[in-house]
């Protein structure tokens, strides 16, 4: 069997659609020939896992030939197909899996794309009416269209030899120990800058985490955050907080270093799910978007949401432009929440 899925774009998109492609492969076994298409800047996410046979690189605004349209669709034409899974919302998509050949096609009618799907979803006969679906089980519910239902919602990802060794060595630069309690921190998100927290805010917890408690404090970063986790980093000007910013920054290495943090505390962005597939923590920092949307009981989580009226908006800025939603979230109450994951930790090292 030969089965090909768009897979999300977006970094904690893509790890919440793991239940999925394990539910796939558990059902279809070794036999079935599995590839996944994504973009370019996810590779190595799923890098050591048994649930993708091969990942095929689609950028259509990007300018390496390699990625570009009429590739991907001369490679999708040279497989015989017999499903295609389309956990992207996107028209192109349903485009694509037309042009390339592939006679079944699944995905949610979406866009104006029912016309190109043989085995149209709707989203509202599948969950509901609800404004907000746990995007888990929106992958979930494709899978089992598709043929291969699953019940298990846990979150997981392997780590790769490649990301261990780059971050032995990040732990060995920045003086950080195996033994020590370290706290990871994102500070941004690629939705837009309203899920952004103050950057004083960012700075004022890190100070607290760093002298009142015996824990580290890691900001991990994409290209991005580079500067901004680099200026925290001095402004706290503290040993133990420390940053990624002038490390490896490939998503092996990330996962390999979320993996030993004890527990992180992000704005609701794609790292957090990457340390939530490895059982830590999350205590993230709600403000535009809904937590409904990435809930899921298998995780140890606290979301923190100020109850404002004009939230959840969804939107990418902050319509009105006083940003409440955010700056309301105070380092002192992330801290309280903080506190506790830190002392129980403690005490179990200690047992």
């Amino acid at each position: 069997m030969n089965i090909c899925i768009f897979l999300p774009n977006w970094l904690g998109d893509l790890v919440m659609a793991v239940p999925a492609l394990r539910a796939i492969r558990e059902a279809t076994g070794s036999s079935a020939y599995v590839v996944g298409i994504t973009r370019p800047n996810l590779a190595g996410l799923l890098a050591g896992s048994q649930w993708l046979d091969e990942e095929w690189y689609f950028d259509p605004r990007g300018d390496d030939p390699r990625f570009e349209t009429a590739t991907l669709i001369e490679k999708l034409r040279s497989v015989h197909w017999d499903v295609g899974i389309l956990f992207t919302n996107s028209f192109r998509s349903a485009l694509l899996a037309v042009a390339g050949g592939i006679p079944k096609r699944v995905g949610y009618s979406r866009h104006g794309r029912r016309l190109l799907l043989t085995h149209p979803v709707s989203v509202h006969e599948v969950h509901g009416t609800g404004r907000y679906i746990p995007m888990v089980d929106y992958y979930l519910a494709l899978a089992r269209v598709a043929g291969f239902p699953s019940q298990d919602r846990r979150l997981e990802l392997p780590l790769s030899p490649w990301g261990t060794v780059c971050a032995d060595r990040i732990w060995r630069d920045l003086s950080l120990d195996s033994s020590d309690q370290v706290v990871a921190m994102h500070v941004a998100g690629a939705y837009g800058a309203a899920k952004s927290w103050p950057f004083s805010h960012f700075v004022e917890l890190a100070r607290m985490i760093a002298t009142r408690t015996s824990a580290s404090v890691l900001f991990v970063c994409g290209q991005r955050e580079r500067a901004t986790v680099q200026r925290i980093a001095r402004e706290v000007n503290h040993r133990r907080v420390v940053s990624m910013a002038d490390h490896p920054l490939d998503l092996q290495t990330l996962k390999a270093c979320l993996a030993r943090c004890h527990v992180m505390v992000s704005t609701d962005s794609g790292p957090r799910h990457v340390a939530a597939a490895f059982g830590k923590p999350v205590i993230t920092l709600f403000g535009p978007t809904s937590p409904i949307v990435t809930a899921n009981p298998t995780v140890q989580s606290i979301d923190l949401q100020i109850p404002i009226d004009c939230a959840p908006c969804s939107c990418r800025t902050c319509p009105k432009g006083h940003h409440r939603c955010m700056k309301g979230l105070s380092p002192e109450l992330v801290f309280e929440h903080l506190q506790p994951f830190l002392i129980q930790q403690n005490m179990r090292g200690a047992a």
